[in-house]
């Protein structure tokens, strides 16, 4: 038997065997949701019920002793507040007399002809106790049938007395009744729901061998073919669903992959070699470019320049053109300073240096139209600042800002320590720039590219690039307003203090 059910099993589809695994596992779940529920109700709604009943019981005493005492208060003052609670009272008990449970079949002869005896007196005390109320002025009568309210209410105290021994006494007995089966329903609930999961987990085993257990054997020999391993041993499945097709098919494709993976690898292995040759040709062809360019470079000599310009400069002072010579010197300053200064670091004395040799240059060249000023209050031997910081700075200044005046105008430099930081600004009195056209220069420079409008600040953005690579807490700002002008502010740490103001 246990040999046709395997092989009915392995014969089914994988559809079937799941929807059977389902089925399955819903009905176990709705059998234990069914045993719950009917243990529940065995044991928490039947306790339940009776604790209903004891309380209704009790509330009806205590809501008729309320009433009672507020009857007799309100017969003794005659008091509106007294009357108000009395009728609360009154409603209080009428709503607790209409849920006391009047069933023969659920709660037996005795409390049925209690409760009995409580109805048909609670009718007879509203009829006399809503006369007394309801009448004028009191007479004779009228203390005879208070008297007569106040023997009613006593009896009905006493019947819902009685109502409630009964009840408890009921409750006590049927909890007695159950105690067995509440005992019983924990133990048969276990054995239920252990041979519930025996049942799932015998299904899971049979699901996982036809299933699972292949899908894992056939990752595992992906993962070796994967590796280049296509000569591994075949997949084994018993299975004959959908899997085991599958496992089959994998099988056969197996070595046919393999040897045409080997054929692949074996052509990969000839073009790399083909290609390897190709890029060592091309590497050859690239290095012979670059020394023909260094060659045509070193054609030009920078000696030869500096010489050349030294030349010119005394030709000038023979002929007594002092002004050009000075011009020529500053020329060859610059050009000396830019072709031969490898440092990343020079001297601040050095950087003024060559403001003030750019700076006679543009003189001679604008006149009277351009002023300089340099206000400096640090020590300009001891101090390091980037190369090339300075005469872009000033440069651009000139061109963007002073060179559109026609008045031209005036360049300030102003060099500052401030809480351990050194602290440089270049500002001019141009034409400055659009709000639109400094934010889309500040843009740039954040995103490290250049402004798209094709007027491109090479000096600006070059130095903006080194102050934040060379420094971590370094920051360059930009502020400028149309026909005001344009300020250029540098905050770098100052370094004298590591020893390198003394170099």
């Amino acid at each position: 038997m246990r040999r046709l059910l395997k092989n009915m099993w392995q014969s089914l589809k994988i559809k079937h065997k799941i929807k059977l695994y389902t089925d399955i596992v819903l009905l176990i779940i709705l059998l234990s949701i069914f045993l719950a529920v009917w243990a529940m109700k065995s044991s928490l709604l039947d306790f339940s019920a009776i604790l209903k009943d004891n309380s209704l019981v009790s509330d009806f005493t205590q809501c008729m002793e309320e009433e009672s005492e507020l009857f007799e208060s309100y017969a003794k003052t005659g008091k509106g507040d007294v009357y108000q609670e009395l009728e609360r009272a009154i409603w209080d008990t009428e709503k607790i007399i209409a849920e006391l449970p009047y069933d023969y079949k659920k709660i037996g002869e005795v409390r049925y002809a209690k409760t009995w005896s409580i109805l048909n007196m609670y009718r007879v005390y509203c009829d006399k106790r809503d006369a007394i109320l309801n009448m004028g002025e009191r007479t004779q009568d009228h203390i005879g049938s208070l008297y007569e309210v106040y023997e009613i209410q006593g009896y009905l105290l006493s019947y819902s007395k009685q109502l409630m021994r009964v009840t408890l006494e009921d409750g006590v007995s049927a909890y007695a009744g159950k105690v067995k089966t509440i005992i019983f329903i924990p133990v048969a609930l276990i054995i239920i729901e252990l041979i519930f999961f025996l049942c799932i987990r015998k299904m899971s085993e049979l699901l996982n061998s036809s299933i699972v257990s292949p899908v894992m054997d056939l990752a595992e020999a992906s993962r070796k073919i994967a590796e280049n391993d296509f000569f591994i041993e075949d997949v084994n499945v018993h299975s004959q669903d959908e899997m085991g097709e599958l496992v089959h098919a994998f099988n056969k494709m197996k070595y046919a992959t393999g040897e045409y993976i080997m054929a692949l690898e074996e052509k990969r292995k000839a073009l790399d070699l083909y290609h390897a040759e190709e890029l060592e040709k091309l590497e050859m062809a690239g290095r012979l470019d670059a020394m023909e360019l260094d060659l045509l470079k070193n054609q030009i000599n920078p000696h030869f320049l500096f010489n050349t310009l030294n030349v010119i400069g005394g030709m000038a002072n023979l002929e007594g053109a002092f002004t050009t010579e000075a011009m020529i010197q500053s020329l060859s300053f610059l050009f000396r300073y830019n072709l031969k200064t490898p440092e990343e670091k020079v001297s601040l004395a050095r950087e003024l240096k060559v403001v003030r040799d750019y700076m006679f240059i543009q003189e001679k060249r604008f006149g009277n139209r351009i002023k300089y000023e340099i206000d400096c209050q640090m020590d300009a031997e001891s101090v390091l600042i980037p190369t090339f910081t300075f005469q872009p700075l000033v440069e651009n200044a000139i061109i963007h800002g002073l060179s559109q005046k026609e008045e031209g105008g005036r360049i300030l430099i102003r060099i500052r320590e401030v809480r351990g930081s050194i602290c440089f600004a270049v500002a001019d009195d141009g034409v400055g720039m659009e709000l639109c056209a400094l934010r889309e220069l500040r843009q740039g420079l954040r995103q490290d590219e250049m402004d798209r409008t094709g007027r491109t600040r090479i000096g600006v953005f070059n130095i903006y690039k080194r102050i934040h690579a060379m420094y971590a807490d370094g920051e360059m700002r930009i502020h400028s307003k149309a026909g005001t002008g344009t300020i250029i502010s540098i905050r770098i740490p100052d370094e004298r203090g590591n020893g390198f103001g003394e170099q």
